[in-house]
């Protein structure tokens, strides 16, 4: 394995024009909010640095991460694959099996040692010394600490690696954990969801090519620019909620006008998430935007929250449990009250004003 091309020269020699390269390293920059200037960057980063080689590997998971992955459209997958990365190691998506894969494997590490990213799909089970995920016949615990060791940096695609997710479940009889309580030392992203949004994945792969490192994280390992704002947030029913409109059963009236889904269980007011922004199938729609209320997937422990059609107890604000006249009938005798409360203590002033002239006499 010798040095790998720069992503300009491999898609140059696809046939790929200079203006179809900008216009990718636009609609990049924009996706990933980095202003004007950003597209600059990304241009000069991409015509001027290697591909990354990186390795991927499969814990215990369902590959719903490797399926979300391949669907981006925003930068398209086979961009960043076939051309930002140098793929050099995924039993789910290379041709290679058996000791020919496993030889790959072994060779990558030796051969990019402290430059490759490991990118991890699943999480770790830690019971009977791991026998529960044993790829290439061996614990899949002791090769992620050892492929890890020799790595630039680590991404945990999922909430399976991020959280432990639906294997960690009570009473997790797999002993399955989080691979950041697995890896020590290393830098490491957080890409939660089950699975992540695909532009999200890319998205995140595209700014760690570029600046060399990851974005801002917030206080759980998550880059802000996805997780800093809550789904609810940016809800295109948030309207209906604020104004107490909600659907109580499926497929009454309030769900066919869309209404909050807020009584049906809908996590979005405690879930971090791009769904309402970014959302899925390029774009096209996200579980809220479908009837369906969200689950909460990308947030840590969802899976032993309680029924996921029971409704959230801890959210108490403005316009909850009523409609919008009795939110504007509350709203008017409050200020009906401050009118009589202030006329009250006018008055009382006036005839403790006259008392006090009184006495004077």
């Amino acid at each position: 394995m010798g040095e790998t091309e720069t992503f300009y020269e491999v898609i140059r020699r696809q046939g790929i024009s200079r203006r179809g390269f900008l216009k990718f390293c636009g609609v990049t920059a924009a996706g990933l909010g980095l202003g004007a200037g950003g597209a600059a960057r990304i241009a000069q980063a991409l015509e001027t640095k290697p591909r990354v080689p990186v390795i991927w590997l499969h814990g215990l998971e369902c590959t719903c991460c490797s399926e979300s992955f391949i669907r981006s459209a925003h930068p398209l997958v086979s961009d960043v694959v076939l051309s930002m990365l140098s793929l050099d190691y995924d039993d789910t998506l290379m041709a290679a099996a058996g000791h020919q894969a496993e030889a790959i494997l072994a060779e990558t590490r030796e051969t990019y040692r402290g430059r490759y990213i490991l990118a991890v799909e699943g999480n770790a089970p830690l019971a009977n010394d791991g026998f529960f995920c044993m790829p290439g016949g061996r614990p899949f615990v002791d090769t992620l600490k050892e492929m890890a060791a020799d790595s630039a940096a680590v991404i945990a695609w999922g909430s399976c690696a991020s959280w432990g997710c639906v294997q960690a479940a009570k009473p997790n009889p797999t002993g399955a954990v989080p691979i950041d309580q697995v890896i020590t030392g290393k830098p490491l992203i957080k890409v939660p969801g089950c699975p992540p949004i695909a532009e999200v994945m890319t998205g995140v792969i595209s700014y760690l090519l570029t600046f060399d490192r990851f974005p801002e994280l917030d206080l759980q390992g998550r880059p802000k620019m996805f997780y800093s704002q809550r789904i609810h947030d940016k809800c295109y029913r948030r309207g209906h909620f604020d104004a107490g409109q909600f659907v109580e059963a499926f497929d009454d009236d309030a769900a066919r006008r869309g209404h909050c889904l807020y009584k049906m269980g809908c996590k979005g007011p405690t879930t971090y998430n791009a769904c309402s922004t970014t959302g899925w199938n390029e774009g096209t729609s996200f579980p809220i935007q479908s009837g369906h209320g969200c689950l909460g997937c990308s947030e840590d422990g969802f899976w032993d929250k309680g029924p996921f059609y029971e409704r959230l107890s801890t959210i108490n604000q403005f316009g909850i449990e009523a409609n919008a006249d009795i939110v504007g009938g509350t709203a008017a005798g409050v200020v009906a009250a401050g009118v009589a409360a202030h006329a009250g203590v006018t008055v009382a002033r006036r005839l403790m004003s006259k008392n006090e002239n009184k006495d004077k006499e």
